[in-house]
């Protein structure tokens, strides 16, 4: 926590008291951007098959032949 007070201290000295409420609007926008980016990016993804499973075979269709062959 100490050193969180510092580092804004630091960047007030540093920057200036009138630049950081601009910079933390530049902040804020780079942010909501970047969350809509990948918000973006999720939506946009084709569904993942796995590629390494080979495919199951078919079966063949069920038979329903004639009962007499059974006896």
């Amino acid at each position: 926590m100490d050193g969180v007070i510092v580092a804004v201290i630091a960047v007030a000295v540093i920057f200036g008291a009138k630049r950081l409420p601009e910079m933390a609007r530049s902040i804020g926008r780079a942010q909501g951007e970047f969350k809509k980016g990948v918000a973006e990016g999720h939506r946009d993804e084709p569904a993942e098959q796995p590629q390494d499973q080979p495919a199951a075979p078919k079966e063949p269709p069920a038979s329903t032949g004639d009962s007499s062959a059974s006896k």
